[in-house]
């Protein structure tokens, strides 16, 4: 093995990394770095599918409840906590495990990104913003293509907010977000475990999680995140169902309607993580669940860590 071990677990959203995850912890003295980021902001605990309380007190879990929903984490920042925190889990003589479905985080770590370290700027984002909304967003997209083209390939048009961040990047920086991102060998040595099903098996256990989030309790957590004054405006309350669920509180959707749109940008969402890992797939094992055998990944691990 050359570098220290580092266990990645990774898929689509519903299909199972959280149990997984802490099963092969468990039985591996490991601990889970989260890769997630909507699960980074604390009380949206339904809507984003974080791990409970019951499986947190397991095992230690990072990059969980690190922001509140009106703060920011940028990638740069979720870079260096992560990579922070697999380092605390390796000096106690542990296996990290990042686990996530969000790509970008994931690739960050693995491909050892150099992120430009470019703060915001509200102005220039209202006004990229203000342009998307009048000319739209393909327009909007049509500037990163002639500032950076090779990241506009990256990204999907619909994305407003990573493009008006790569274009931020460009125009404050006179240089690309290519260019700055560039890559450095990580000390590690990287055991990926990618979890899939087939597509309408995912939709509809996905579809079946957004009604027992809702038995949960989330029309609650999204009153209660309304309440404490979170603008609708927020990257944290556009996430996947806390938007349709807050035109729901407005009046301006009715349960069944914002019920359908959260399954279609969940369908949507799906695809697109799946079109990520495929795109940056490092050597992934990939396991459709519908027939995993637990045990034998468990020995498979045990048999990768020993060599």
């Amino acid at each position: 093995m050359n570098g220290k071990p580092l266990v990645i677990v990774l898929g689509a959203t519903a299909v199972g990394k959280t149990d997984l995850a802490i099963q092969l912890a468990q039985a591996l003295n490991g601990e889970i770095v989260g890769a997630d980021s909507r699960q980074i902001y604390r009380t949206m605990d339904i809507g984003t599918a974080k791990p409970t309380p019951e499986q947190q007190a397991t095992l230690k879990h990072y990059l969980i409840d690190v922001v509140k929903p009106d703060e920011t984490l940028s990638l740069a920042q979720y870079q260096r906590m992560a990579l922070s925190a697999i380092n605390e889990i390796h000096q106690r003589g542990k296996l990290p495990f990042l686990v996530g479905g969000t790509g970008q985080y994931i690739t960050a770590i693995e491909d050892g990104w150099s992120i430009p370290e470019i703060a915001p700027d509200n102005a220039l984002r209202d006004q990229l913003e203000a342009f998307a909304a009048t000319e739209g967003s393909l327009a909007l997209y049509n500037r990163l293509l002639v500032l950076d083209p090779a990241y506009a390939q990256r990204t999907h048009p619909n994305n407003v907010r990573r493009v008006i961040r790569a274009l931020e990047v460009c125009m404050l920086s006179n240089d690309t977000m290519t260019n700055l991102q560039r890559k450095q060998p990580i000390p590690y040595s990287v055991y990926h475990i990618g979890l899939t099903m087939e597509r309408n098996a995912l939709y509809e256990r996905a579809d079946k999680r957004i009604q027992l989030m809702l038995d949960a309790g989330l029309m609650d957590e999204v009153a209660m995140l309304i309440k404490h004054g979170y603008s609708k405006k927020l990257p944290s309350m556009t996430s996947i169902g806390y938007r349709e669920l807050i035109a729901v509180q407005y009046n301006e959707l009715s349960l069944a309607e914002a019920i359908e749109r959260i399954q279609f940008a969940t369908h949507d969402f799906i695809r697109r993580q799946e079109i990520w890992f495929r795109g940056h797939d490092r050597g992934i094992m990939w396991h459709n669940m519908a027939d995993l055998n637990r045990d034998l990944l468990t020995l498979n691990l045990q048999h990768w860590l020993s060599e």
